[in-house]
């Protein structure tokens, strides 16, 4: 199975199997629409109850109380803003049937570079798998400055793309629970359950197929970084009934979410549930009081189009939008232009209008192997960093150097910082996509 090869691929994805809704929600018939709300309500509090007896290891007397726990589980939280201060950034090193096998070294070596150029402003935590451990010290530590700045974690890992299989730190803006800290289980599922065709081709490249045991490993990331992490203190497992994954979730720290619905109203992920439901439990995981959605396009690229690679907050109110080069197919041109009018007429959550500073997508022609290739080439794809933002450098030097310029303008009180990135985005994603942030305690 497979699918990251599309993740924001800027073509249509026209080899992976498409899944398709088996129904529709019609939202129109109000005796449906209660049925479903009370299985929504009776699902979240069901498996509030198994997390309460089974999944949270226990951290002190008083966190075993079930009436503590239950109200652990229906609690409302924040998503920190990205440029918050992080505690440590999470990163993946992939296993070997993860990706194209002519791809697999190229792809380590970016991340290599990416992780020395993240350690220069804060902590890495490398997931790795056991076996591969070796490996990944003799491929990240040459480009390392302080060493002691990545810690390589053994951890039953395939795929890199921690942005979406990770888990979501969030926290309690309530002070109910002073000193314990929190992450969201979005229980990924390979994007919806994304197959490739059998012989495992996918734009030109031969990909491996994983078994059984590889997906239930991806399904269960999440859960095992929560429970693993102890530094600086254990992380208390926030279950949901909705499937999301992190690259969907563009936030302002202020309240306001930019997301598709394509990439979550969908019965591959969230099955029988509306958007009205679905944004009711975004706003109490999120900390959100507004929604801005964009219609996206299903089966567009294996994300259903995630936002992280069109539209990023660069602080509240203003916004990084990705323009598609004009050879781009028109497909996602016109999914551009839809994005660009709405981000035109909206306002963020405290009434403001969207300041938009668009940014020219490089020209893919130069940047593909074949004409095969597919190519997630975005620079508002960035990462920020405690002090810094890193934005992705594609070879389209033209472009490469308006993107550098633009970022310095808009972040002067940040360091501004470049990594190379072809092999990554050759096969599904950006710089984002392959980091995750665990933000500090306040």
């Amino acid at each position: 199975m497979m699918y990251e090869n599309a993740k924001g691929s800027r073509q249509p994805n026209c080899t992976l199997k498409k899944e398709t809704d088996s129904h529709q929600d019609s939202g129109h018939e109000d005796d449906l629409r209660n049925i479903k709300m009370k299985l929504f309500e009776r699902f979240r509090k069901t498996l509030s109850s198994l997390y309460t007896k089974r999944d949270r290891p226990p951290t002190s007397h008083a966190d075993s109380n079930s009436n503590d726990e239950s109200e652990v589980q229906r609690g409302h939280y924040v998503f920190p803003a990205e440029w918050e201060r992080h505690e440590a950034t999470i990163m993946g090193f992939p296993s070997r049937c993860s990706l194209p096998p002519d791809q697999y070294e190229a792809v380590c070596n970016e991340l290599a570079q990416l992780a020395a150029a993240i350690s220069e402003f804060e902590s890495v935590r490398m997931y790795v798998r056991p076996e591969e451990i070796q490996l990944a010290e003799s491929v990240v530590k040459p480009c390392v400055k302080d060493a002691s700045r990545i810690s390589f974690i053994p951890c039953p890992i395939n795929h890199c793309w921690v942005r979406d299989t990770g888990p979501v730190y969030i926290r309690d803006p309530t002070g109910k629970f002073p000193h314990r800290r929190f992450a969201i289980n979005f229980r990924f599922n390979e994007w919806g359950g994304k197959k490739p065709e059998n012989d495992g081709v996918c734009w030109g490249q031969q990909w491996p197929l994983m078994d059984e045991t590889a997906l239930a490993e991806n399904a269960d990331f999440a859960r095992w970084v929560i429970e693993h992490d102890r530094v600086p203190a254990p992380v208390t497992m926030i279950e949901s009934p909705i499937r999301a994954e992190g690259g969907g979730l563009v936030t302002d720290g202020e309240g306001t979410l930019l997301i598709s619905e394509s990439s979550i109203v969908c019965d591959v992920r969230n099955p029988g549930m509306s958007r009205a439901q679905i944004e009711t439990e975004l706003k109490r995981l999120l900390g959100i009081e507004k929604v801005v959605w964009f219609p996206g396009r299903r089966n567009v690229d294996i994300t259903d189009v995630h936002m992280d690679a069109e539209a990023r907050f660069v602080r509240p109110g203003e916004i990084a939008y990705s323009k598609p080069h004009d050879v781009a197919i028109e497909l996602w041109q016109e999914l551009s232009a839809e994005i660009r009018e709405i981000l035109g007429r909206e306002t963020d959550a405290k009434g403001r209008s969207l300041q938009i500073h668009t940014i020219q997508e490089p020209d893919p022609g130069g940047l593909v192997k074949s004409d095969q290739d597919e190519l997630s080439a975005s620079y508002v794809n960035f990462y920020f960093v405690n002090g810094g933002l890193i934005i992705p450098k594609f070879g389209d030097e033209e472009r490469d150097q308006m993107a550098l310029e633009m970022f310095q303008r808009l972040l002067p009180e940040r360091v501004i910082r470049q990594v190379y990135a072809s092999a990554i985005p050759l096969t599904g994603g950006v710089l984002h996509c392959v980091t995750q942030q665990v933000p500090a305690i306040q």
